[in-house]
């Protein structure tokens, strides 16, 4: 199944409209995430919401400035999980998780060096995703380097659909994060510092993408940490 996803986003099929069959209804199912194990590790860009780059400057170097150039890293590939599905928790491992809803791209063919004006057409379409981070494992156990605190295994949940470009306009989407059904984040993607083809065009420098890939752009304000006392 996941080799068949892969397939699909690489060939650039389109999507028949009206499809026929016997489906269940997705009341009585529970939903993965439409790419249930990233084939490599999920790509992901820090402090993209100015919003949320001043509010964690209390837990920073005061004279650190915000980056004129994207500022990536990684998840690792087991971070992946449904969207509805259980964050795994462990005690011993880290009891300060913490929320970051985001706004997906995956992208939908192979690309290096990809220009900004033409970044669009290598976007198969888009989805929203958790970068659910262990801010104990990040901040403590590892001194503020963020891989480890946020590759724990299932600390990615994502979808629970994709939304093929062009289908919507992702320069303004409305972005929310809720715990438990309280309102924690809620922005807009036109607030992102670094647009989508920015992101694409930077990233993909002497860099290769392949089609399945997944970038998790940014947070905005809103996230547990930052808050007075934590969440």
């Amino acid at each position: 199944m996941q080799e068949s996803r892969r397939d699909f986003i690489t060939s650039g099929a389109t999507l028949a409209e009206g499809a026929q069959g016997d489906y269940p209804k997705i009341e009585s199912v529970q939903p993965a995430a439409p790419i249930p194990v990233a084939a490599r590790n999920v790509y992901a860009v820090g402090w993209n919401y100015p919003a949320h780059f001043e509010e964690g400057k209390a837990l920073r170097d005061p004279n650190q400035k915000c980056p004129e150039q994207p500022v990536f890293f990684s998840k690792a590939s087991h971070c992946m999980n449904g969207p509805f599905a259980p964050t795994p928790y462990d005690p011993k491992v880290s009891t300060l998780i913490d929320r970051e809803g985001e706004l997906a791209v995956i992208i939908g063919k192979r690309g290096r060096n990809i220009p900004e004006a033409e970044a669009m057409n290598d976007v198969f379409g888009f989805s929203v995703i958790n970068d659910t981070t262990a801010r104990d494992v990040q901040q403590t156990r590892h001194g503020g380097q963020w891989f480890k605190g946020k590759s724990l295994d299932g600390h990615g949940p994502m979808g629970p659909w994709i939304v093929t470009s062009g289908a919507l306009n992702h320069d303004s989407l409305k972005l929310q994060t809720r715990v438990n059904g309280v309102l924690k984040q809620d922005a807009n993607t036109g607030q992102m510092f670094f647009k989508v083809p920015a992101i694409i065009a930077e990233l993909s420098l002497g860099l290769t993408l392949e089609p399945g890939d997944i970038i998790a752009t940014g947070t905005p304000p809103g996230i547990g940490h930052a808050m007075k006392p934590p969440q």
